[in-house]
């Protein structure tokens, strides 16, 4: 499956711009206080006032709208700033003083160039890293790849830059690999297309692992130590063990723990994970190494069907992910 409509928004705006609607981009820079939506959201424009995204919960959307028009006429970018006092803040939504700095692109010579996006567009399509600095007084404009924002890229993390520059980080999509295709995996396959992630399902068993099960979705069929090893997981990578059978969840822990992947849960009783651990630790598994294994799996929210289980489950890889432990 493709990336989901909804977050297609660099995709929108140049789309836009090349029908010969007009197209802005508005981005979050910065926040404080209670803003609804981190440094990096974005919201596309069209010049016939079609918009994709948000930089609020809502709030400022018609304020950004009106300057992207402002924008599109003078084709120049510029910086504005909602909130500061609670008075202020109330006016436009955002609650308690919260206070966010959005940029407005319009897309074109004197904003940001259609080339450049177009860069933009293809690295996304092409599932390769980027990243877009602007420096906000020069209006200086790069794509790269730096290796010294290695872990504002990990996180997805936008924001300022000491030298004046806005780093905007475009990232592929975040994966979780699924070791077995059973009930709960449907429904965590959906809830992490959702949330913006890539997910794959691993499972050798053919009733299990059928297409029908899992519409458009990646299927793997190998066995699960050899589908992680050419998966190869990195540190924007979680993964998921759900089949109960230690033939199958061994292997793929295993895998796991011998990889970068930055999160690691397995579904079972406390029961299921004692004997998993011994089994883990008769094979030389260190106690560092089992220390990263999220077991029972997901957050304690009382789940009771596979809807909320893979809910619980999708909440403690995103805790993890954005949190740490």
């Amino acid at each position: 499956m493709e990336q989901a409509a909804h977050e297609q928004i660099p995709e929108a705006a140049l789309g836009w711009h090349q029908a010969g609607r007009g197209a802005v981009l508005a981005t979050v820079i910065e926040t404080w206080g209670s803003a609804p939506r981190r440094a990096g959201s974005q919201l596309a424009v069209s010049g016939d006032g079609l918009i994709m995204g948000s930089v609020s919960g809502g709030c400022v959307e018609g304020a950004v709208v009106e300057e992207a028009a402002l924008a599109l006429a003078d084709g120049q970018a510029r910086v504005l700033t909602f909130g500061v006092s609670d008075a202020d803040a109330f006016a436009v939504g955002l609650a308690c003083g919260g206070t966010i700095r959005v940029l407005v692109e319009p897309i074109g010579p004197t904003g940001l160039p259609a080339e450049m996006l177009a860069s933009i567009v293809a690295a996304r399509a092409e599932k390769r890293a980027l990243t877009y600095a602007v420096h906000l007084e020069s209006w200086k404009r790069s794509l790269g790849h730096d290796a010294a924002l290695a872990e504002s890229l990990r996180l997805d993390r936008a924001g300022m830059a000491e030298d004046g520059r806005f780093i905007l980080p475009y990232n592929p999509p975040l994966r979780l690999i699924i070791v077995g295709a059973v009930h709960i995996a449907q429904a965590l396959v959906g809830m992490a297309r959702l949330c913006g992630w890539a997910p794959v399902v691993i499972d050798p068993r053919t009733s299990f692992g059928a297409a029908a099960r899992f519409p458009g979705e990646t299927l793997l069929d190998s066995w699960p130590d050899e589908a992680l090893e050419s998966l190869a997981p990195d540190a924007r990578t979680a993964v998921v063990t759900l089949t109960h059978d230690p033939k199958l969840d061994d292997p793929a822990i295993h895998a796991a723990l011998a990889s970068d992947c930055f999160y690691l849960g397995c579904l079972g009783s406390k029961r299921t994970q004692a004997k998993r651990l011994d089994r883990l630790r008769a094979a030389g598994v260190s106690e560092s190494q089992i220390a990263r294994i999220h077991a029972p799996v997901g957050l304690d929210i009382g789940a009771a069907n596979p809807g909320e289980i893979a809910l619980s489950v999708m909440a403690q890889i995103t805790q993890v992910l954005r949190q740490g432990g």
